[in-house]
């Protein structure tokens, strides 16, 4: 599925912006800039980039669990709310999905009382167990009965991550947004859990914003792929046409370490992202650029605009964006 314009977007980022006060009180971190960003209904977009980029923090704040310096957050088209009330009633129907369903289940809830917590926390007191049942069940952990009375130190880890989908399935969302949801699992249980996921948005409607550093794993659950550095989306649009044809040097870097994209030279990136307080001029990305440290950049004329001028998203196709000079360049 793809994001249909015609039609408000389940999620949405309007140039939002989420600030912290630098290490030791110095300066203030842009954790996310400026940020466009579109779930679409019965989507699955990924938002992919490295630790520290604010993926996370974006996340956070789609689903009020952090409230935005500036910038709005739509659900349907409408503002988000942050009233009592209005952000307990969203709860309800945007869901969070652990990165480690270890850290994230009570070792001393059976799976039953893990399950019903978030129906207790909303006052939902009508068809406790149904409603258990029926969200165990729908995460793959059949029959429902023979899971009630475990503890979490008794499951397998995909099993610990079907029971936190299944805590997130209980309050039947509309949104889940899942942060890194396999990065702790086996290989073997990882495409279960894909798979998993790729049922429930079939069967439910549901739309998708999952969280990774993993492009490998974009490629096979997204429908589209928003990229991120720090602080910004540096590059969106359709899966296929973004990981074939990526237009950012940091897209095709993150690519290039994906076995799937073998046909890519590896590129190591050189040092770490800048600190978010002192974020460079011109692309932000130029100091680990390797078109810049190559000598591509200045041989092409656009070194310049590279380090100090303002950067312009290129609009590749009609669903495909990038923040870089060499968007347009084929030969990139």
């Amino acid at each position: 599925m793809s994001l249909d314009e015609r039609r408000p977007a389940a999620l949405e980022a309007r140039g939002l912006e989420v600030a912290f006060r630098g290490r030791g009180g110095g300066g203030t971190a842009w954790a996310v800039d400026g940020v466009d960003l579109a779930l679409g209904h019965g989507e699955i977009v990924a938002l992919v980039g490295e630790s520290g980029c604010g993926k996370t923090t974006l996340a956070r704040a789609l689903l009020g669990l952090q409230r935005p310096a500036s910038g709005q957050v739509l659900v349907d088209g409408a503002p988000l709310g942050y009233r009592g009330k209005e952000l307990k009633a969203y709860r309800r129907r945007a869901q969070l999905v652990l990165q480690d369903p270890t850290g994230a289940l009570n070792p001393r809830h059976t799976v039953y009382e893990a399950v019903a917590e978030g129906l207790r926390v909303h006052g939902i007191v009508q068809d406790e167990e149904a409603r258990v049942a029926e969200a165990l069940s729908l995460a793959g952990l059949r029959p429902p009965e023979r899971f009630y009375l475990r503890y979490p130190h008794e499951l397998s880890g995909g099993q610990r991550q079907r029971v936190v989908i299944a805590g997130a399935l209980v309050l039947k969302p509309d949104v889940i947004v899942a942060d890194e949801p396999v990065s702790s699992l086996d290989a073997s249980v990882r495409g279960e859990i894909l798979a998993l996921l790729l049922r429930l948005r079939d069967e439910l409607g549901l739309s998708l914003l999952v969280v990774t550093h993993d492009l490998g794993l974009a490629w096979n659950i997204a429908d589209r792929v928003a990229v991120m550095y720090l602080g910004r989306i540096v590059e969106q649009g359709p899966t296929e046409e973004l990981l074939t044809h990526p237009r950012h040097p940091y897209t095709r870097a993150l690519l290039s370490v994906v076995p799937e994209m073998q046909r890519l030279e590896p590129v190591v990136l050189a040092g770490e992202p800048p600190d978010p307080t002192n974020i460079p001029t011109g692309c932000r990305f130029h100091p680990r650029c390797p078109v810049v440290a190559s000598g591509e950049a200045a041989r092409l004329g656009i070194e310049e605009r590279c380090r100090t001028g303002e950067l312009e998203i290129l609009t590749v196709s009609p669903q495909h964006t990038s923040a870089c000079h060499l968007a347009i360049n084929e030969g990139m």
